[in-house]
C-alpha cells in the first residue's frame, strides 16, 4: 500500500461540484462484510435509475478452478486485472460507458462482458477497490466495511451455503486460506477510507436484537442539525446514538455510534433530519432503506443500517456543496 491519503481530494471535489462528471462511491471490504446490503439501500435513497454499479470482483484474473490449481486467492491484487479496473473507473468518472468483464460467484466462472453506463453516481463495490492508487484516484468517496470478524464469518457461512451451494466445511476452509491475504491486502484499505462502517453486537444484547453500528468519518461531518438532535437525546438520558471526536495521522475524525436497540421513533426522528437535508424526491423508496436479508429468513429492518445508508449519502452530497441534488 502506498500514500495513505483518503480518496476524496480537492481536485476531485471541484470536478464533481462543477457538475461535469459522475460521482464514484467506493465500498471496500472482505467477503460478506455487508457491501451489497449497504449499497442496495443507498440505491433506494438516490433512486436506482440514477445509479450505475461496478463489482470489482468481476476483474478476477483466474476463475475458481484456476485459483485452486494455482494456490492463489482472489484477495491478492496480482490475482486481479487492477490496470483494467482502474482504466474502467477512470472512464466512468469522466462520464463514459465501459464494457467490463463479469464473474459468476455461483459457478466460479466468467460470463460475457457487460456494458455499464455511468449514471449520476457509480457504486463501486468489491474486495479491492481501494488497494491500488490508480483505482483510488478515480473514487470520490471511499467507504470501508469492517464488521466484527465473527459476524462476518457467520454471514459468509450463511450466504455461501444458502446462496452459492458450498458446504459448511468448504466455507470454513476457504476462510482459513484467505486469512493471510485478507490481512495483507484487504484490511489495509481502511486507512484510505473517508468513512469506516463497523457493524457489531452490543455486549449485553439479546440474540434477536438488531446490530449496532459505528461510523468513523473524515473529515468532520457538517450536520449541525443532526448534532443538535443527538445532543438533545443525551440530555434526556437517552443515548442510543452518540457523537464523539478523535484524530489520527490523517486528520480529525467524527465517530457516530448507533445502538441496535435504538427505539424506532428516535430513529425515525433522526432519519427525518437527514431526509430534509437531502431534499429527496417524494417518489424515492424510503421504506426500502435499512432492510436486512438473511438467507432462509424473512426480511427485517435495522434502524442502524438505515441511518448508516442515509449518512453515507449525506457524506456524498455535503462535502461536494450540493453537487448531487436529490
Amino acid at each position: 500500500m502506498d500514500d495513505p491519503t483518503p480518496a476524496s481530494t480537492t481536485d476531485v471535489r471541484l470536478r464533481v461540484r462543477n457538475g461535469r462528471h459522475p460521482l464514484l462511491l467506493g465500498l471496500a471490504g472482505d467477503s460478506a462484510s455487508g457491501k451489497s446490503t449497504l449499497s442496495r439501500g443507498i440505491e433506494y435513497v438516490l433512486g436506482k435509475e440514477r445509479v450505475g454499479r461496478v463489482c470489482t470482483d468481476d476483474y478476477h484474473r483466474f476463475d475458481r478452478a484456476e485459483r485452486e490449481r494455482l494456490g492463489v486467492t482472489p484477495l491478492h491484487p496480482e490475482a486481479n486485472f487492477m490496470d483494467r479496473m482502474a482504466a474502467d473507473l477512470r472512464a466512468l468518472a469522466s462520464g463514459r460507458s465501459v464494457s467490463k468483464p463479469t464473474y459468476d460467484h455461483l459457478t466460479g466462472t466468467f460470463g460475457p462482458d457487460e456494458t455499464v453506463e455511468p449514471g449520476e453516481v457509480v457504486v463501486v463495490e468489491g474486495l479491492l477497490p481501494l488497494a491500488d492508487r490508480d483505482t483510488r484516484d478515480a473514487i470520490d468517496v471511499a467507504v470501508f466495511l469492517e464488521p466484527e470478524e465473527m459476524l462476518r464469518r457467520r454471514w459468509k457461512l450463511e450466504r455461501d451455503v444458502f446462496d452459492r451451494g458450498y458446504s459448511a466445511q468448504q466455507v470454513v476452509d476457504e476462510i482459513r486460506r484467505r486469512e493471510a491475504d485478507a490481512e495483507a491486502y484487504v484490511r489495509p484499505q481502511r486507512v484510505f477510507a473517508d468513512v469506516v462502517v463497523a457493524f457489531h453486537r452490543r455486549p449485553d444484547a439479546s440474540f434477536d436484537e438488531p446490530l449496532s453500528a459505528r461510523l468513523t468519518v473524515r473529515p468532520t461531518l457538517p450536520f449541525s442539525g443532526l448534532r443538535e438532535l443527538v445532543g438533545s437525546l443525551r440530555s434526556d438520558d437517552l443515548a442510543p446514538i452518540r457523537w464523539s471526536s478523535g484524530h489520527d495521522g490523517g486528520g480529525p475524525l467524527s465517530v457516530l455510534d448507533i445502538d441496535g436497540n435504538c427505539p424506532p421513533d428516535i430513529g425515525a426522528e433522526i432519519e427525518e433530519v437527514l431526509w430534509s437535508s437531502l431534499h429527496p424526491d417524494v417518489g424515492l423508496a424510503r421504506d426500502r432503506i435499512g432492510i436486512v436479508r438473511t438467507p432462509g429468513l424473512d426480511e427485517s429492518r435495522s434502524e442502524a443500517l438505515a441511518l448508516v445508508q442515509l449518512l453515507i449519502v449525506s457524506h456524498l452530497t455535503g462535502p461536494h456543496d450540493g453537487a448531487l441534488e436529490l
